[in-house]
């Protein structure tokens, strides 16, 4: 069961942060974000590994994102505080981050898998973001930038399952008695 309800409450704030960046909102969703960083945290049994997977996934979000806008391949709608960096899109970073322990546990030993999965699943979902709200400004033609997210993404998932993997075993460990 915390499978679906982590599943459906991060695609209802995948929502409605590209749907309010859409619009010109950045906050809709940092406060969805907020509220499911409140209940994951609350419900999970590895609030620490969680913690450094946020830490993690927001520093690979600065850098990649900041590659990715500063070479011109892609564009953010509602780019406060910076241009590089919108505050709803590092928000769904950290709501991607805290989907790793719960969602991904199959890709934790399968970095293959998750470069793979992340090379396909990154690009497209800014490419729905893009197409389906104008919240993310991709130049035409799309595939440069395209095969740049695919790269930026089939790096990221699997050092963010890894990791989850080795501070998962890390924690074990330490609880046994």
């Amino acid at each position: 069961m915390n499978f679906w309800l982590t599943l459906i409450a991060y695609e209802a704030v995948w929502f409605a942060a590209v749907i309010g960046a859409g619009h010109g909102h950045w906050w809709p969703g940092v406060v969805g974000t907020l509220a499911f960083a409140a209940w994951r945290l609350a419900a999970s049994a590895h609030r620490g590994v969680e913690l450094r997977l946020v830490a993690m996934a927001l520093l690979l979000g600065l850098v990649l994102e900041g590659v990715w806008v500063r070479a011109g391949l892609v564009g953010y709608a509602s780019p406060w505080p910076l241009a590089e960096a919108p505050a709803w899109l590092m928000a769904l970073w950290v709501a991607f981050a805290l989907t790793i322990v719960p969602l991904f546990a199959y890709l934790h030993a399968r970095p293959v898998l998750a470069a793979l999965f992340g090379a396909i699943g990154g690009p497209l979902a800014y490419l729905g973001a893009a197409r389906g709200w104008h919240a993310v400004l991709l130049p035409t033609p799309a595939w440069p930038t395209l095969l740049a997210l695919a790269a930026g993404w089939a790096i990221a998932l699997p050092l963010l399952t890894s990791l989850a993997r080795r501070w998962l075993q890390a924690d074990s460990v330490r609880s046994t008695p």
